[in-house]
Formats: structure tokens, sequence, C-alpha cells
């Protein structure tokens, strides 16, 4: 068998298909591999590029196949599709992905170290918890709504009022509702202390993190995004400039060009959306702050304030999130610290 330059893996629970082809492009590989087969599979195998979709599991495959010695490239499976040749298995899968990392345009998904990861798991079970406690708290409006019990909206109301609800004698509530209610206010309790939890083991590594301190500094950047930023850049060096960064999260304008004509649109909306929110809503306090008059006279300031007469405020906190995501990738890639220009 001619030596093996490439090969495409389909990841799966049990059942992995690899599809490998020589220098010259000539399929010489085609098989299915048991989960406890694929670690034997790349250990006797000499170093190669192996490319992967970045789906569940990729990044404990990608770790495991780079110590036995091979290159690992993880793509989007959206990029996969456009190679795709056949009807959708597993083998047509993996022969996608083999012609796929071979491009040069294309474009991969940056790998995270194990601490990276652990952050980023921290963030996905807060951001659990906090929609959990939402849907709690909707849940508590809604059937105090069928009693003619009207809370303002938030959940700082709910713990307020349903407590004196709960006590009330008056309210036309049976015993079975007040235990239903208070079976709802003991979890909405729990879930309030278990957000609390992670988000002073996420307060914790802010302080501990000489990246997460410079990025900090940032206006609009406090720990939570300033952690899980630090964890979705993976390794920072693997983006050109700002600018492909703030393109990987979605931050730049969708484009509709052709024949020399540009059209931008809104933005792209790519990458992870929790991150984006977090920018966004870090751009608005800041813009908040300055309409407020709170923030001092600064050239950045002017150019927001500016910004936002022009365009409008909403166009404003998202401009504001791009430059703040350019800025982020210049302290993570070149170890810069943050400065105000005045």
């Amino acid at each position: 068998m001619k030596a093996i330059t490439t090969i495409g893996i389909d990841l799966a629970k049990n059942s992995f298909s690899v599809y490998g082809v020589d220098a010259k492009g000539k399929p010489v590989l085609k098989r299915s591999l048991t989960r406890s087969g694929v670690t034997r599979f790349f250990a006797n195998l000499p170093g190669c590029l192996v490319g992967m979709e970045a789906c569940a599991s990729s990044e404990y495959w990608a770790r495991t196949i780079e110590s036995l010695g091979h290159t690992v490239r993880r793509i989007h499976p959206r990029y996969v599709k456009a190679y795709l040749v056949g009807a959708k298995n597993d083998a047509n899968d993996a022969a996608a992905i083999c012609e796929a990392v071979k491009r040069p345009n294309m474009r991969f998904v940056p790998h995270k170290s194990p601490e990276q990861m652990d952050i980023q798991a921290t963030h996905r079970i807060r951001q659990g918890f906090v929609r959990s406690r939402t849907a709690l708290v909707n849940q508590a409006r809604g059937l105090l709504g069928e009693y003619g019990l009207v809370i303002p909206q938030g959940t700082r109301h709910i713990r307020k009022h349903l407590p004196a609800i709960i006590a009330d004698e008056h309210n036309g509530l049976s015993s079975l509702m007040r235990r239903n209610l208070a079976s709802l206010y003991e979890s909405l309790c729990f879930l309030d202390r278990q957000i609390a939890e992670q988000e002073i083991t996420l307060k914790t590594i802010a302080k501990e993190n000489e990246s997460c301190k410079r990025l900090m500094r940032i206006p609009g950047v406090g720990f939570l995004t300033a952690t899980i930023l630090l964890s979705v850049a993976g390794v920072a060096s693997n983006f050109t400039n700002g600018r492909e960064f703030a393109a990987f999260l979605g931050l730049v304008p969708r484009q509709n060009s052709t024949g020399g004509k540009t059209k931008l649109l809104g933005i792209s909306k790519r990458g992870d959306k929790y991150v984006r929110t977090l920018m966004v809503h870090g751009a608005r306090a800041v813009l908040s702050s300055l309409l407020a008059g709170r923030t001092p006279e600064q050239r950045q300031n002017k150019w927001l304030a500016e910004l936002a007469a022009r365009r409008g405020a909403k166009r404003a906190c998202v401009g504001l999130a791009n430059k703040t995501a350019r800025i982020a990738w210049s302290l993570l890639a070149h170890g810069t610290e943050y400065t105000i220009a005045v």
C-alpha cells in the first residue's frame, strides 16, 4: 500500500469511518474502526494530516491523535458539506472531510487546551442554570396570572413577591397551589446558589489569569467576557489579525456582493452566540455610561458618541463590540497591555 499522507475521519460514538489518500490524491484507504481500535490504528501509522469535523468529542480525538505524531485539523461541518459526493453516509462523509482538509483556503477551528475547555464548560453549565431559572420564573408568572396575581417581569420581582403570595391566606390560592409555588421558589433559590457558585469560580479564574486581567482593562469587558474570550480564542496566533477573530465571532458585516458592487448587510452572526451576546451587552453598558455622562472624554468615546448619533445606538453597540474583539485579539496574540488613547 502506498504511503498515506491525508486522512479524513468521521467521528461517532462507536463506529468510525476513515478515508485516506496518498501524495497524488489517489484513494488508498477505506475502512471502519471501532472506538477501541482508533488509537491503535493511528499509533501504527506514519505521521500524516488528519481532518475531522468540529463536532462532539472532536477535541478529545484531536488531542489523542496529535499525541501519536499526526497533524490534526478540525473543520466546521458547514464547510465539509460542499465536498460530499453521493448519498450521506459515514464513508462518504470521511471522503468529504479528507478532500476538504487539503484545500489551501479552508478555514479550521482552533484547538482548545484542557484549561480552556474547563472554562468553557463552566460557562456552559452556568448558562444552563440561567436558562432553567428564566423558564422557572416565566412559569411562575404564568401560573399566578391564572389566579389574577400579576407580578412584573424579572427574576428579582419573583424573589420579592412570591414568598408573600404563598404566605397570604386571602388571595384565593388553594393549599395545593401554595405547595406548588413553594416548590418553585425552592428551585429558584437552588438555581440562584448554583449560578453564584459558577460565577465565583469564573471570578477566581479571572483574578489569577494574567491574560484575563489584561482583557478586563478593556471597557465593557468583565470577568464573564474575559474568561470566555480566553476560552474561544484557542491559541490567538491561529488568527491572522483582529478582523479575522471578529469574523470568527460573527461580528463583521455579511456580504452580498457581485460584479464589483459591494453590498454589506447585518452582521454574519457566525460563531458562538453566547460570546457575541456578552460582547454586545458589554458594548451597550459602555454606551449607556457614555450617554449618561459618567465616562470622561476620550478619543474612542468621541468616536462612539458620533457613531451612535449617526447610525443609532444598536449599530454603535455592534461596532464597539467588533472593535473590542479586535483589541482583545491583539492583547492575547501579542501579550500587550490596553492603553487609553486620550
